[in-house]
């Protein structure tokens, strides 16, 4: 099974400079060693089942809530049977449609 999941982690009430904050959702996220990448809304990670890559949502947004006391959370997952993988096979399917 692969599931992707991508999600964003918001500090609320910590003013408009949050970066400091999310870095430490970031932070988790690397460390857990699933694959991963963050860009300017979102982070998305990879793993073999459904309670693996909560675990490392889950544990993100506890980082983030330890400095801040409300965060505010959007995901988006895709849960599917077969091999992982996907999230660089997504983005090469539609940029080998680009060209």
């Amino acid at each position: 099974m692969s599931v992707l999941v991508a999600f964003s982690v918001t500090p609320i009430g910590a003013g408009e400079d949050v970066g400091e904050l999310v870095a430490e959702a970031v932070r988790v996220v690397r460390a857990s060693g699933l694959p991963n990448r963050t860009d300017a809304m979102f982070t998305t990670i990879e793993g073999e089942d459904f309670d693996q890559v909560m675990g490392v949502v889950k544990d993100a947004v506890a980082a983030v809530e330890a400095r801040c006391g409300r965060v505010s959370l959007v995901l988006k997952a895709d849960i599917r049977e077969g091999a992982g993988g996907r999230m660089d096979a997504k983005v090469a399917t539609v940029e080998r449609h680009l060209a």
